[in-house]
């Protein structure tokens, strides 16, 4: 099965092909250039992997949350590659594919969302090697992040390192924080895969980016 990845959720821009199981990809520090790097970016993947865009299976991408305008991008692309293709769409979690990088049976994941908030989840391995949902992705203060019990649970993400506080809050739990982990198309491609194995795709014209926030401006008297 082949399947192409995009992931513009954060500074990142980056893409991934996924032949048969085997995960390449390519990411760029983009800042907010993702809509000039994406397709040239796809191109070059494409090209090195001598294939065209109707021999793939599949395109997925990281539905959010994250950046307004980066998880719009990733979705408008893939939906345009689609349409003009045939192909199915697959939305994944951008958390979940942060969650996809540990070795950890665990996870919490704490996206820095600004605005003194977080994009937060918790997710636990299944005996499958399936993520099952622990808390379910919000947007919430660092203070209150939902608890969680046990521990050997493994932070990942900006939220540790923006937000101290979460640290403490889940002192009792956490074993290790990985603060640099951001999401990425390699990992989304992996979450897709069974995807599209299992017809758990959808047609583009239904497929959406995952807010979680409905506004990003405050007004005066909200500040």
């Amino acid at each position: 099965m082949k399947i192409l990845a995009l992931e513009t959720s954060t500074e990142f821009c980056s893409v991934a092909l996924s032949l048969d199981g085997t995960v390449s990809g390519q990411e760029i520090l983009a800042g907010r250039n993702h809509s000039e790097m994406i397709l040239p970016m796809v191109q070059k993947f494409l090209a090195e992997a001598e294939l065209a865009l109707q021999q793939l299976d599949g395109i997925a991408f990281g539905a959010g949350p994250g950046s307004f305008t980066g998880l719009r991008i990733a979705c408008g692309v893939a939906q345009g590659l689609a349409y003009a293709t045939g192909l199915p769409v697959a939305a994944i979690s951008t958390l979940e594919a942060v969650a996809q990088q540990t070795d950890a049976e665990k996870v919490i994941v704490a996206l820095d969302a600004r605005m003194g908030e977080l994009y937060y989840a918790a997710y636990q391995k299944s005996a499958s090697a399936d993520w099952t949902i622990i808390n379910p992705p919000a947007l919430c203060l660092p203070q209150q992040a939902p608890a969680v019990s046990g521990n050997g649970w493994h932070g990942c993400g900006s939220g540790f390192d923006v937000y101290p506080d979460l640290s403490q809050l889940y002192r009792e739990h956490i074993q290790q924080i990985h603060y640099e982990l951001h999401p990425r198309a390699h990992e989304v491609a992996q979450l897709a895969l069974p995807k599209f194995r299992d017809g758990a795709c959808v047609d583009p014209a239904h497929a959406m980016p995952v807010y979680i926030r409905n506004k990003v401006a405050l007004k005066e008297n909200e500040r």
